[in-house]
């Protein structure tokens, strides 16, 4: 396997780079001082705008949709660049929906939605946690054939904490039919029978409780094709671990600008070698989180066959992912002394970020069991 990146993918990144270097993260007040209320209500509509302009929405789109017809790297390599300032877009889970309509949605579906969600003219966002945020996400919701309407779907059921509900126009919920078959319905916001409330995440921001009650979906905005929501998921879950990266990389930038700067006994803490071991285990701890990162991409964006399917690359990155950056923001917060509990303070914020990705879509120990039942079913020997 090569991990070079092509020129493309190099392009994408830079543009990224680009846009997402005006972005502030300490701009937004850190969710310790909001009460429990939501930091704010909408995503960066400007900086939405801005993404939109540098082709940065339409990366997995092929080209009769306007897009650039990148891969999954791409779409990770902007996504470390978004994580590195804590970015309030919902990049990952509209590039993710965009790439699954146009893999496995019908004609229809594929002309009405993807040219505007490249333009950013429609927003997408997917229901990807479940019922609790614990159980498999397509087990919160069925879906039985709608017996007046031809080929039409009934749906019933609840997804919480889903992200950029209120925002997007249209939100992708995978769903359990009668015959054990996973599928994705594709609903317009505020589409009849559904219901959405307000929730918080751990970042401060406002998630959705969706709540679907005989809610009817036509043939043609159903994905119904084997491995659809399974490959989706895998592409947000690895997005998930590209932010989580970018994330991890800025907060331990931060803290050696800090030890470098701060003093004690009249001399830099960098130089003690108790705050140099700890940042240097950070740094294998980025480095693991990365190359794993780009496996799991690559598997993802070639389709590459092997001894475990895509799922088990994908696990093994999420597990580095969520220990990885867990353990970086912890170290920032102790080298940081009582600027690390400062919650006016940039760091705060993401460590709050941190612990949101280091959750979502399941921490390590979930993974580790996903990777464990994996091996069983695939000896090696």
């Amino acid at each position: 396997m090569d991990f070079t990146f092509s020129e493309e993918q190099q392009a994408a990144a830079e543009a990224a780079r680009g846009v997402l270097s005006q972005v502030a993260p300490d701009g937004v007040p850190s969710p310790a001082l909001t009460q429990g209320r939501p930091v704010a209500d909408d995503l960066d509509r400007t900086l939405w705008a801005k993404l939109a302009d540098a082709d940065l929405l339409s990366l997995l789109l092929a080209e009769e949709y306007g897009g650039a017809g990148l891969d999954a790297v791409a779409l990770c390599l902007v996504l470390r660049e978004a994580g590195r300032v804590l970015a309030r877009v919902p990049l990952l889970e509209h590039s993710a929906a965009a790439a699954a309509v146009q893999a496995d949605g019908g004609p229809e579906l594929r002309s009405a939605l993807l040219a505007r969600a490249g333009r950013g003219e429609t927003v997408l966002t997917v229901a990807a946690h479940g019922r609790t945020g614990h159980d498999a996400a397509e087990l919160a919701v069925t879906a039985r054939p709608d017996g007046d309407r031809d080929g039409g779907w009934l749906l019933d059921g609840v997804q919480t904490a889903v992200p950029w509900a209120f925002e997007a126009d249209f939100l992708l919920v995978p769903a359990r039919t009668g015959d054990d078959r996973s599928v994705l319905a594709v609903l317009a916001r505020g589409q009849e029978g559904t219901a959405l409330a307000p929730q918080v995440s751990t970042t401060g921001e406002r998630l959705g409780e969706v709540r679907l009650e005989s809610v009817r979906v036509a043939a043609r905005d159903m994905v119904t094709a084997d491995g659809a929501w399974d490959r989706l998921r895998a592409l947000l879950t690895t997005g998930t671990c590209a932010l989580a990266l970018g994330l991890g990389e800025r907060v331990l930038d931060m803290t050696s600008a800090y030890a470098g700067k701060r003093e004690q006994f009249g001399h830099p803490i960098a130089t003690f070698q108790a705050v140099a071991v700890q940042a240097a285990d950070r740094y294998v701890d980025l480095r693991a989180m990365e190359v794993t990162l780009w496996q799991a991409a690559w598997r993802i964006a070639s389709g590459a066959p092997g001894a475990l399917p895509v799922a088990g690359d994908v696990a093994v990155a999420k597990i580095w992912a969520s220990d990885g950056v867990r353990r970086v923001v912890q170290t920032a917060q102790h080298l940081h002394g009582g600027f690390g509990a400062d919650v006016d303070y940039p760091l705060h914020r993401y460590h709050a970020w941190a612990k949101h990705l280091e959750l979502s879509l399941g921490p390590a120990a979930a993974h580790e069991e996903a990777l464990g039942d994996l091996l069983a079913a695939h000896p090696l020997g």
